[in-house]
């Protein structure tokens, strides 16, 4: 409650330090554009698809709801006023981290990153569309000087046949471009990596995902490629998918039918994963049920998790 109680507060000084918009700065004073160029110094993992999305939000709002997208492996918060002490006492370290990022004026030194921060792409995207939606309409430019003709020029006369212009070739002899990019652009946002709750239902599972060494978002799924996959190791850019089934009870043909069953949507996840560039990686927890797999598809790599 106390920590909701800070953000409330952090949202009205925010309110009371924000003037209304002069019509000739429309984009300075705009807090869309304010909280893209304030969220465009942050490293996210979702390219910044979160924060475009609440933009339209007060800057703590945004911070609130996109916090579990930042890569927290870069980034440090310290609570140099110790204004977000009373908010954060016996909370967790993201109460601080959301204190102190939600505040209206970041303190220097309160938000340290490691390494160069590149612009989201999604943010990229949004900045560049203002950019494009204030520039300065062709009407308002000068126009160009323009001199009068000279009387004596003989009027224009109709072009004969031989001078007319001919018709520009139609059909696939100009293919168009556009669908390329936009294919590309899209692909290149299905491949972003999105953590996402857990399904929940299955607390053996979960755990073991999470303790996956090297594992980025420990917690989460990773949305990739329409796919929610059960960790993500950004360092080898490596998905997994994590078998807890109690595999050595069931009976040897019992054995082979189920991992039969799985098959084809584990070939599909890899299939997934290298759409997009990554590695994939079975988790099962017998050497059994690894033996079985590789026999069926010697092409899926199979580890026995020791640490589960």
């Amino acid at each position: 409650m106390r920590f909701r109680a800070c953000i409330a507060l952090l949202l009205f000084v925010s309110a009371c330090a924000t003037s209304a918009p002069s019509p000739r700065e429309p984009t300075a004073r705009d807090p869309r554009l304010a909280n893209l160029r304030r969220a465009g110094t942050l490293p996210w993992t979702d390219g910044g698809r979160c924060v475009v999305q609440e933009a339209s939000q007060p800057w703590p709002v945004v911070v609130e709801r996109c916090f579990p997208a930042l890569d927290h492996d870069r980034i440090e918060f310290h609570d140099s006023t110790g204004r977000c002490a009373v908010a954060s006492a016996g909370a967790a370290a993201v109460g601080l981290g959301v204190c102190v990022l939600a505040a209206p004026e970041i303190v220097v030194g309160a938000v340290i990153v490691a390494g160069v921060v590149v612009v989201g792409f999604t943010i990229k995207e949004a900045l560049d569309a203002y950019e494009l939606k204030w520039a300065e309409p062709e009407d308002a430019r000068p126009a160009p000087e323009t001199r009068p003709v000279p009387e004596t020029k003989p009027a224009p006369q109709e072009p004969s046949p031989k001078q007319r212009p001919k018709p520009e070739p139609k059909g696939p002899d100009f293919p168009p471009l556009g669908p390329t990019e936009t294919s590309e652009r899209e692909r290149h946002r299905r491949c972003e990596p999105i953590p996402v709750p857990h399904r929940g239902g299955d607390d053996t599972h979960d755990k073991c995902a999470d303790k996956i060494p090297n594992n980025s978002f420990p917690g989460w799924d990773v949305l990739v490629n329409g796919k929610n996959f059960d960790a993500l190791q950004l360092a080898t850019r490596t998905l997994w998918d994590i078998k807890t089934d109690d595999f050595d009870k069931q009976p040897l043909r019992s054995q082979r039918f189920f991992v039969r069953m799985k098959l084809p949507e584990l070939r599909r996840e890899a299939k997934l994963a290298r759409e997009c560039g990554y590695e994939f990686i079975i988790g099962v927890r017998s050497t059994a049920h690894k033996a079985v797999l590789s026999e069926e598809d010697p092409t899926l790599k199979v580890v026995v998790m020791d640490w589960c």
